[in-house]
């Protein structure tokens, strides 16, 4: 029997080694949403969770109803930047149980992130204490529908209230969710870019980091005007080799090659890449992590030694692409719109294992 107390609707969620106080909210917003029309990250699930690292420990571990915070103007990490996240997705298998997909990888690749901007790492049992506790109270989000999930947003951020510039001595680790449906509702246009940079030897590419995200937003504004829908990144020194795709991982398929830049300091470890690399080796398909160059891409297109281009990451799954720009030029790709393309079997491959629809070879979905 769980503690409860009627007059504050609060319980007390044990788990093996955490003790998690839940506060349901009055009352769902479940049914303002139309589950058949998701346009992503706009709907936002009933609850969240929250945990604050004060005094060197991790405390006030809660799920609450997803609300608004109260936060100090002199807030570090609106001066300062140290905020990071991560992005991951539940699904319902059909037998109606909630999976997650890789979550183990995300808590260690948030960590990872945490270690480079000088932040509290997380323990196991309060990342995925918080994940399985928040997952289990708004089930009911998680949607069935095709090419939906509920997509699930863990970050954290300092939580000091100075203007000294050093390390926050406060953290708060925080997990909302959100219904979403399909990223890109047709192929992406992208433009090779060869003036702005990402991130460079040295820096904070490879952590998930929010300053990451916004310097990429005006070079990638500047393509949309241009007619373009994101960028592919190039390295900071030469702009000769391809790094990333937007917010994605990059892939190519060239002379029957799974091809994609391999990861570096300035490339995030994404998890999608990663799942469809050992996927791609497991079915016999070559697989190259190297250094892919512009010259290379776009000779391939030309002389058709290049049949596939797609993006892969959490929010998109795997995304091809439709067109790639390059110094005035548009070089139309393939459509590969059939089976027989990689870029949609692998999709097809990844979809129904998080969905249950076919057995997880790799132990890669857990059960809340």
């Amino acid at each position: 029997m769980l503690p409860f107390n009627s007059l504050t609707n609060t319980l007390i969620m044990t788990t093996d080694v955490l003790q998690i106080e839940l506060r349901r909210a009055d009352r769902s917003r479940i049914q303002e949403v139309d589950f058949n029309n998701l346009p992503f990250g706009k709907h936002f699930s009933d609850h969240m969770f929250v945990a604050d690292f004060i005094d060197g420990e991790w405390t006030n571990q809660m799920v609450v109803p997803f609300d608004n915070f109260s936060l100090s103007p002199s807030l570090t990490s609106l001066h300062y930047g140290q905020s990071i996240f991560e992005g991951m997705k539940a699904y319902k298998n059909e037998a109606g149980e909630v999976q997650m997909f890789r979550p183990m990888a995300n808590f260690e690749r948030i960590n990872e992130s945490a270690r480079r901007m000088c932040m509290a790492t997380l323990p196991e049992e309060v990342f995925m204490g918080g994940l399985e506790t928040l997952l289990r109270v708004d089930a009911d989000w998680v949607p069935t529908q095709p090419d939906s999930s509920l997509y699930i947003r863990p970050y954290m951020f300092a939580l000091d209230a100075s203007l000294g510039v050093a390390p926050a001595k406060t953290y708060r680790f925080c997990i909302f969710t959100c219904p979403v449906g399909t990223y890109y509702a047709k192929p992406p246009k992208l433009k090779v870019e060869t003036e702005y940079i990402r991130s460079a030897p040295g820096g904070v590419g490879y952590a998930k980091c929010a300053g990451n995200y916004a310097a990429s937003m005006y070079p990638t504004m500047l393509a949309q005007q241009a007619g373009y829908d994101q960028l592919i990144w190039t390295d900071a020194r030469e702009h000769k080799y391809i790094e990333e795709s937007g917010t994605m991982n990059i892939m190519f398929v060239i002379d029957g090659k799974l091809v994609t830049p391999a990861t570096s300091d300035t490339i995030l470890r994404g998890i999608t890449r990663d799942s469809i690399l050992k996927v791609a080796r497991s079915w016999g398909m070559p697989v190259e992590e190297r250094l892919v160059s512009v010259e290379e891409v776009i000779n391939g297109i030309e002389t058709g030694r290049l049949t596939e281009a797609f993006g892969a990451g959490t929010a998109v799954v795997v995304s091809p692409y439709a067109l790639i720009g390059y110094n005035g030029h548009d070089y139309m790709l393939p459509e590969n719109t059939t089976d027989d393309s990689f870029a949609i079997r692998i999709k097809n491959y990844l979809t129904d294992v998080r969905t249950g629809k076919i057995a997880d070879e790799f132990g890669w979905m857990h059960t809340v």
